[in-house]
């Protein structure tokens, strides 16, 4: 769940950027600390949105950069069990394929891709025997996450699932909506 977060921190604003205006300063040095950054308890940092406040500046016996006192607003990304996610497809394994969410990718497992037998083509696609549907990179998906495990940002891993009504490639959701919708006209037409 994508959210707004708002922190308060000592910011060190390093002597090459006393140069710069002091909010400009820490702005940089925020950046730097926090965007692409994982907190178990947060999720991923994406974005700063905004400073707040900013105190007094202190400095430390024997280090020449300023401390401040900061509140900020920040952009962060955290995955929640049971989250309906979209993303674009990015690889296609003999396991799975990889759904890029926005800061994080997660697996679909293949048997998690659909309600049929699943079978690795050596074109790069995952496709059903017997619905003849096929995902290949580049597809944008619907899922929903069934495991989140945040440790560090190179092995964090979140499950997908894509076998539920409402849930995978987009361009089978729609024909699936297509096709409920002709029904239902039908069942009113012949009443």
């Amino acid at each position: 769940m994508y959210q707004i977060l708002k922190l308060k921190d000592r910011v060190r604003v390093p002597p090459e950027l006393f140069t710069s205006d002091i909010k400009e300063s820490i702005d940089a040095a925020i950046k730097k600390d926090y965007e692409g950054v994982l907190s178990k308890k947060q999720g991923f940092f994406i974005s700063l949105i905004s400073i707040e406040n900013i105190g007094e500046g202190s400095i430390l016996p024997g280090d020449g950069a300023v401390y401040y006192d900061v509140s900020f607003e920040i952009l962060a990304y955290k995955p929640e069990l049971q989250e309906i996610v979209e993303g674009e497809v990015t690889e296609i394994t003999e396991f799975g394929c990889f759904v890029n969410m926005g800061p994080i990718a997660g697996l679909s497992h293949i048997s998690q891709v659909m309600d049929d037998f699943v079978s690795y083509s050596k074109t790069g696609s995952l496709q059903g025997k017997k619905s003849k549907k096929s995902i290949k990179v580049g597809d944008l998906v619907r899922a929903r996450i069934v495991a989140v495990s945040l440790k560090t940002l190179q092995t964090s891993k979140i499950g997908l699932t894509m076998r539920q009504p409402g849930l995978g490639k987009i361009e089978w959701i729609i024909e699936e909506m297509e096709k409920r919708a002709s029904e239902k006209k039908a069942v009113k037409k012949n009443e």
